[in-house]
C-alpha cells in the first residue's frame, strides 16, 4: 500500500521505537525492496508507554498503561516515524511539554490527582517540527493525538485531545515560548477527531482549520462512502478510520498543507469492495490498518514567493 502511494513524505503513526531503530531501519529495507526507497527517517522516543512511577489515573494503581505519559504498554509502544524522500531536519520537539504548560491550561488541574497534573506532558504519543529539504523547503508538523474517550465523566482524554491539537494552533499563530516556522507548513498525522461524529470536542479542530495558516483538502474514497453509518452526520466519504460501532467509522486522519499550496489531487486509500484496479484491494488495506493512508499532493510555492 505504501509502495502504491509513492509520497515522497510519509509519516506513520502507531510504530513501535526501539532504541537502535532496528525496526525502523528493516522497514526502509522492506519498503525499497518494494520499490518505494525512503532513504531519510526521524523517529525519536514517544511519550507513549513511558513511565512515571505515579498513580496517574487516580485508580490505586501504579505502573499500569494508563499510568504512563500516553497510553502504552511498555516504552516505546506506538510511536511515530517519518519516510522522506529528502533530508530531514528536527527543528523543534514538543513531545516533553507539560501539559499545564500550555497557555490556557492552568484551570484543568481537576482532570487528574495534583501530583499527576504536575509531571503530565502533553503530548500523548510525540509533537515534532521537522524541516522537509524539498525543492521548496517546508515544515512538516506531525501529532499522535490521545483518543477523546476511555476515560470518565471528567472527559480527561476530551480535554487532552483538545489540547493536542491547540498546540498546533499556538505554535503557527506564535503564542509559545518558541519562534514559529518560517515558510510554509504541513500538517500530518492522527488527530483522532472528527469534526461531526463521535465523543471529541471539535471546536479544537473547527478553530485550527479556520486560522488561516492551513487548508483542508477534504480527501475522500469510495470505500468510505460505501461502508456509511447510518446515525452519523458526516459525509462518509471522508472517513479514514474503520472502527467498529460505536463509534463506528470516523475521519481521524489529516493532511493539512499550507494556505499558500496548490492542491493537485488529494484521496483516502479504501477502494470500494468491487473495486477494479492495480491498487489495494480491500483486503489488503483491512488487513494494514484500521486507518487508512491519507494523501495529499500539493504544489509549494517558490522560495520568495
Amino acid at each position: 500500500m505504501i509502495a502504491h502511494a509513492e509520497a515522497d513524505v510519509l509519516l506513520l503513526t502507531n510504530l513501535d521505537y526501539d532504541d537502535k531503530q532496528e525496526a525502523l531501519t528493516a522497514l526502509q529495507e522492506t519498503l525499497a525492496a518494494a520499490g518505494a526507497p525512503y532513504p531519510h527517517a526521524f523517529a525519536d522516543w514517544p511519550n507513549a508507554g513511558l513511565r512515571t512511577g505515579m498513580d496517574m489515573d487516580g485508580d490505586g494503581k501504579v505502573n499500569t498503561g494508563r499510568d504512563t505519559q500516553g497510553f502504552g504498554r511498555f516504552s516505546g509502544a506506538g510511536g511515530m516515524a517519518v519516510l522522506s524522500r529528502h533530508p530531514l531536519t528536527l527543528t523543534h520537539d514538543f513531545t516533553p511539554l507539560l501539559w499545564r504548560d500550555l497557555p490556557g491550561a492552568g484551570d484543568l488541574p481537576a482532570l487528574m490527582p495534583a501530583p499527576a497534573w504536575q509531571v503530565q506532558r502533553l503530548s500523548s504519543v510525540n509533537h515534532w517540527a521537522i524541516r522537509v529539504e524539498a525543492p521548496t523547503p517546508f515544515t512538516l508538523l506531525t501529532l499522535a493525538a490521545t483518543p477523546p474517550v476511555f476515560d470518565g465523566p471528567e472527559d480527561r482524554n476530551g480535554h487532552r485531545n483538545a489540547a493536542e491539537l491547540a498546540l498546533l494552533h499556538m505554535y503557527l499563530d506564535g503564542q509559545l515560548n518558541t519562534p514559529a516556522p518560517q515558510g510554509p507548513v504541513v500538517i500530518a498525522g492522527n488527530l483522532n477527531l472528527d469534526a461531526y461524529d463521535g465523543d471529541g470536542r471539535p471546536n479544537a479542530l473547527n478553530a485550527l482549520l479556520q486560522s488561516g495558516h492551513i487548508q483542508d483538502p477534504a480527501p475522500s474514497s469510495q470505500g468510505g462512502a460505501a461502508e456509511a453509518d447510518p446515525t452519523h452526520k458526516g459525509p462518509p466519504a471522508l472517513d479514514t478510520a474503520d472502527f467498529n460501532d460505536p463509534p463506528g467509522n470516523l475521519r481521524a486522519d489529516y493532511v493539512l498543507p499550507d494556505a499558500t499550496a496548490k492542491v493537485l489531487d488529494a484521496g483516502v486509500i479504501w477502494p470500494a469492495p468491487d473495486a477494479q484496479g492495480s491498487g489495494p484491494t480491500l483486503e489488503q488495506v483491512q488487513t494494514a490498518s484500521r486507518h487508512r493512508l491519507v494523501w495529499v499532493e500539493i504544489e509549494l510555492p517558490a522560495q520568495g514567493q
